[in-house]
């Protein structure tokens, strides 16, 4: 099932892509643009052909300026995806959702009315014509989602955008929208440490959807080289990343480290190659700040997993229950 390439739709693209978001500080602690250029150009050069970023990601649009000056120069050798709905345009008022995550009160604007200019900017940043994938990052808690979904597809039909995607969203808003436009790809949270909703997974499947899966090794806790988290890292306040549940969940998730042993790779790489393994239309978006981590993420594509592997892997992952609520976003 793995191979070099996937679809997205219409879309097509390396298996394993990049996750942009970790590249802006604060979010997996410091990091200068330098750094961040050098895991780009790893990311590219790896042959990571969709770079996922967010007008969200960072400060002012930070993330996408990053990306921006990084494929600057590449054209269509790679894709970029980005999302909206975050870093409001001038008259959007902010739309909290009724739930507080961990980091703090989330609130997007994604009225129709504001679209148009959410993808002129993140263009600008970006330095380029079109967005490859377009998704709103959010659904707003305040806007009904079939109208957010319709501007973006006039986007598409404006050329502005070449392909739709959804973002946190349910299996019925996921067939709500390709009701009203194609959708290349779901971005969901997805991985040994954390599943795909069936039911939105499902939908996926029966609408030919892909899946762009954010967080596939766990946060960096399934590479079994997670370091000591920064005192502005996110994570910090997920409970599954408490130091309690790390080192619980480091004793319940060994037996999928001694599988990777056994076979000779790393335990991000496993980590990745059964994700890959799980739908033929899964792009794994890790983010990395190392090009040797990055490089490594990338040769999970080559990685193909026999019936053994797959049985061990399944009767290995239904014993475990990680310890600790695991972040929505």
């Amino acid at each position: 099932m793995t191979s070099a390439n996937r679809t997205l739709g219409d879309l097509s693209t390396s298996a394993i892509g990049y996750g942009a978001m970790v590249l802006s500080p604060g979010m997996y602690g410091p990091i200068d643009d330098e750094s961040a250029a050098l895991a780009l150009a790893a990311a590219v050069d790896a042959g990571c052909t969709l770079i996922d970023t967010s007008d969200g990601y960072g400060t002012g649009g930070h993330n996408e300026q990053l990306v921006g000056r990084a494929v600057h120069d590449l054209g269509d050798r790679v894709q970029v995806a980005t999302k909206f709905g975050f870093l409001l345009q001038p008259g959007a008022e902010p739309h909290t959702f009724p739930v507080r995550y961990e980091f703090g009160q989330l609130a997007v604007n994604t009225d129709p009315r504001h679209v148009r200019a959410y993808a002129e900017a993140s263009l600008r940043r970006l330095g380029r014509d079109v967005i490859d994938l377009y998704y709103p990052h959010f659904p707003d808690p305040q806007i009904p989602y079939a109208d957010t979904i319709g501007a973006v597809a006039d986007l598409i039909d404006a050329g502005l955008v070449r392909h739709l995607g959804v973002s946190n969203v349910t299996a019925a808003q996921l067939r709500e929208a390709h009701a009203i436009h194609p959708v290349a790809a779901v971005q969901t949270q997805w991985s040994m440490w954390a599943p795909i909703d069936p039911e939105l997974y499902a939908a996926a499947r029966e609408l030919g959807v892909g899946v762009t899966a954010w967080s596939p090794v766990g946060g960096g806790f399934l590479t079994g080289q997670l370091p000591e988290l920064a005192a502005d890292d996110f994570r910090r306040a997920i409970p599954r990343f408490s130091a309690e549940n790390l080192a619980t969940n480091r004793d319940r998730y060994a037996p999928i480290r001694e599988l990777a042993a056994g076979l000779g790779i790393t335990p991000g790489q496993l980590a990745l190659a059964w994700l890959l393994d799980q739908y033929p239309h899964v792009v794994p978006m890790p983010g990395s700040r190392t090009p040797a981590h990055i490089r490594e993420n990338a040769a999970a594509a080559q990685i193909a997993l026999d019936a053994e592997t797959r049985s061990a892997l399944t009767a290995a992952l239904a014993e475990i229950r990680p310890a600790g609520e695991v972040s929505v976003l």
